[in-house]
């Protein structure tokens, strides 16, 4: 897990830095769990590792599909999630999530954006339940930069506490 640590560090430091994280970074962590459960559990491993992957980037593909969260942010969802026992994982899932509203209503609050933020939210899912459009969330990539929270940092938070024994 202390690996794991290092490599989600690596991940926020890209993640802050260049609003994106690399693929080969994902592909390292991805071999770096398999190995890891391959070392605990034998070739039986590997699939479980990667059943657990799926578990959270199935449901969360839909998030990056409406362009709320980023490809990279699933894929370390899906990678991070692999080290964990599976009876962790929807709570891991949880706990990051909740850090990152925590995060965000802090950031709305400091600039002092939260009503025009919920105006938008609201006049969204409006849009979209009413059934008038099917668009992404934020279409404006500045906007996206300035208004959007990197999830690796949460999502390395929620793994500290894991590890902390907190969940």
């Amino acid at each position: 897990m202390a690996a794991l640590c290092v490599l989600l560090t690596v991940a926020c430091g890209y993640d802050y830095l260049k609003r994106k994280i690399p693929n080969v970074l994902i592909a390292v962590m991805v071999l770096f769990g398999m190995g890891w459960k391959f070392c605990g559990e034998g070739i039986a491993g590997i699939p479980v590792y990667l059943g657990k992957m799926l578990c959270i980037m199935c449901p969360m593909y839909f998030f990056f599909k409406i362009g709320t969260i980023g490809a990279g942010d699933v894929k370390l969802f899906g990678v991070t999630a692999g080290f964990l026992p599976f009876k962790k994982i929807f709570l891991f899932l949880f706990i990051s999530l909740l850090v990152a509203a925590i995060i965000s209503i802090m950031k709305l609050w400091k600039e002092r954006i939260y009503g025009e933020r919920f105006r938008y939210l609201f006049h969204y899912l409006s849009e979209t339940l009413q059934g008038q459009c099917w668009k992404p969330y934020l279409c404006d990539a500045e906007e996206k930069h300035r208004l959007g929270i990197c999830l690796s940092g949460p999502i390395f938070i929620s793994v500290l506490l894991y590890m902390g024994g907190v969940y």
